[in-house]
């Protein structure tokens, strides 16, 4: 008799582990399914608090300084007077920045997980762990109407502004990024990467392409930005430079020039609407690659000036939700003994990334989204909230 219940005890646990894993066997396909095409998965679910509609901005500006960990603002900070206007912001939280494959994240990942709201892998611009396309923050504001654009100090095709817009498995794919730029409507763009739009490997003119999609386009070669008479009734490209633009020590001077003409202009075409806009300081971080002070500095007060006009037009509109962030810090940047604040004596750990916490600033309605510690990826989710986009899904 014992044996017989003992067989019988042995074929039921047989049985439950059977079920089990037919179970997770048949929800592992169904999150496959909803992880590929061109994806509604990332737009399915908010994780963060919903806001009242009251407490909803209009528009949301996202500032990201590529590489900007505490130590690059600190520094900043004291070579600028031991002031920045990051000390304006209200709210000021943490996130997590490692990537779906590694502690140490690039501005790849990084860019995606604030773009769509799904950690992926190094590398990746706008695409899941299986290089399937995700449906970005850009993208869903311009299919809910709202007028879209990006600045950069970076080419346009680099990393971080190419998450937000192209979907391709390897950031290097500079081409293919600038030819997804004409699979969208965004409003304005401007950063470097000439180049890649007009002298490719296809022998595609894709600046002639956006002008016949019905852009003005214009570059530095023809005239300086201060220079272009824009037409707010047409979307509107520059390409700042053929590769990548200057540094500060160089004398490059537009990134906060154009991030107030993108606010104007977003501004004036959203008609009360809102509007989606992406800042980036891109070489605070080739600073740090280069473990040189000096142009971390000179990059981060750059980058901070700009957040100050940016802050401006949001005191001024009301109704204006500025985020500032980073992707990941660069450099193990550190302050050693013997700095003053005229003169920082830096020091560095490696020549990349690392994972170090990467603060959050906030500002204006919706602001306190963002405060406390989280995953990189629910910042994504706190736009949307912001947006008032809720629990809805858009198909690209």
């Amino acid at each position: 008799m014992m044996l017989n219940q003992l067989k019988s005890w042995n074929m039921l646990k047989w049985s439950i582990a059977f079920l089990t894993a037919v179970c997770c066997l048949a929800s592992a396909c169904e999150s496959s399914k909803t992880t590929t095409a061109t994806t509604t998965s990332s737009t399915a679910i908010s994780r963060s608090p919903k806001l009242n509609s009251d407490q909803r901005p209009t528009n949301i500006i996202l500032m990201i300084g590529d590489g900007m960990g505490l130590t690059q603002i600190t520094a900043g900070l004291y070579s600028n007077g031991n002031k920045l206007n990051l000390e304006r912001f209200p709210i000021v939280g943490l996130h997590k920045s490692y990537s779906s494959d590694n502690l140490v994240t690039d501005s790849a990942a990084g860019a995606t997980a604030f773009s769509t709201g799904q950690k992926t892998y190094n590398g990746a611009i706008g695409v899941d762990n299986d290089s399937m396309s995700l449906y970005t923050i850009l993208e869903e504001a311009e299919a809910n109407g709202l007028p879209t654009g990006m600045v950069s100090t970076s080419t346009i095709v680099h990393a971080t502004p190419a998450s937000f817009i192209a979907h391709q498995a390897q950031r290097s794919y500079y081409e293919a990024i600038a030819a997804d730029f004409l699979k969208t409507d965004i409003d304005l763009f401007i950063g470097g990467g000439k180049k890649y739009f007009d002298r490719r490997e296809d022998d595609r003119d894709l600046l002639a392409e956006l002008k016949a999609k019905g852009y003005q386009v214009s570059n530095y070669f023809e005239q300086p930005l201060d220079r272009v008479n824009i037409n707010y009734q047409t979307n509107f490209a520059y390409l700042t430079s053929d590769s990548d633009p200057l540094t500060v020590e160089q004398g490059r001077s537009y990134l906060k020039p154009a991030s107030i003409m993108a606010c104007d202009f977003l501004d004036k075409r959203a008609k009360d609407n809102g509007f989606f806009l992406m800042i980036e300081g891109a070489q605070i971080d080739w600073g740090g690659h280069a473990n040189n002070s000096q142009y971390i500095i000179t990059e981060m007060i750059d980058f901070d000036n700009t957040i100050g006009a940016v802050l401006d037009f949001a005191a001024r509109d009301g109704n204006t939700l500025v985020i500032v962030t980073a992707d990941h810090e660069t450099g193990g940047y550190a302050i050693n003994p013997g700095s003053t604040h005229d003169s920082i004596i830096g020091a560095f750990t490696s020549d990349y990334h690392t994972a170090a916490l990467i603060p959050v600033f906030a500002y204006g309605p919706g602001s306190q989204l963002f405060s406390g510690i989280y995953e990189n990826t629910e910042i994504y989710y706190k736009m949307r909230d912001a947006f008032g986009f809720g629990d809805k899904t858009a198909e690209q």
